[in-house]
């Protein structure tokens, strides 16, 4: 038998901070968020009880929909645009003349648009243990209300804030959802590496958000085979599923089931394995 043991050194978890924002629109676009202080996560989740003869004998927990309270003292100008506020001079005005910048048109319609950002992780040894990256699909924000002051001694920094809330996004095997989360302390550190190298971009490569399914696939959990060029004459074959690769030696290994395009007789081409469902 093994007694529960409480506060052993280095159990004593915690979560602090927040930085890394980083704001992808639909398009394309994508830009660093500075400027964030807080996002307070939230669900709509309710519980349901059922009563026989006037006794309680069921609780169910019915899961809710994504919802979050974000707040910034800045945010990227690339952030109107989906915000329901827009610059004449980028959109145009629908008019084939070159519009002045510095005209903007507010109160219209909100878009839909993807983030992500880091909250810390530390315990009573580490202070800086490691991080979870947060992503958000599909969500729309709606802001508050926000006050501007007259000038005194000690500037007062506005603080905006808008409720965040989304259209889940569909996830083999599991309910859809607008949120996920990669903690660095597990996730292999090639995965992690991949991952942080695409929501980031590289010398060689663009930032960009996967899509929700293709991070099932960083992590194996789809069953897919990632083949990662590394943009310098070397490549990576992943396989988190530990289906496709096998170890012949301690040099040599077997990839089976592989997409392969072949180039001549001696030369092909590998990529990443599809889902099929």
């Amino acid at each position: 038998m093994t007694p529960l043991v409480w506060d052993k050194v280095s159990e004593r978890f915690y979560q602090t901070g927040i930085d890394r924002g980083v704001l992808y629109l639909h398009d394309g676009t994508v830009a660093v968020w500075n400027g964030l202080t807080s996002i307070e996560e939230s669900s709509t989740s309710e519980v349901k009880s059922y009563h026989l003869d006037g006794v309680k004998y069921l609780e169910v927990l019915s899961p809710g929909d994504f919802s979050a309270k974000l707040k910034a003292i800045t945010y990227p100008e690339e952030f109107d645009s989906v915000n329901g506020s827009v610059d004449l001079s980028l959109a145009g005005a629908g008019s084939p003349s070159p519009v002045a910048p510095g005209l903007t048109v507010h109160d219209q319609p909100a878009k839909s648009f993807d983030m992500s950002y880091r909250t810390m992780i530390g315990n009573d040894l580490e202070p800086e243990l490691g991080y979870r990256i947060h992503l958000l699909y599909n969500v729309i924000a709606n802001p508050d209300s926000f006050t501007f002051s007259t000038n005194k001694d000690q500037p007062e920094i506005a603080e905006f804030g808008w409720t965040l809330t989304g259209t889940p996004s569909k996830l083999t095997r599991f309910r859809p959802t607008v949120h996920v989360s990669i903690d660095s302390n597990d996730t292999p550190q090639d995965i992690l590496k991949l991952l942080e190298d695409t929501l980031y971009g590289t010398a060689t490569s663009n930032p960009r958000l996967p899509p929700m399914q293709d991070i099932g696939e960083f992590f194996g959990y789809l069953g897919a085979l990632l083949i990662v060029d590394h943009g310098d004459g070397t490549w990576s074959a992943l396989d988190e599923s530990d289906s496709y690769i096998t170890m012949l030696d301690s040099t040599t290994f077997q990839i089976d089931d592989a997409d392969a395009t072949y180039l001549d007789t001696v030369t092909y081409e590998l990529s990443s394995t599809n889902i099929t469902e």
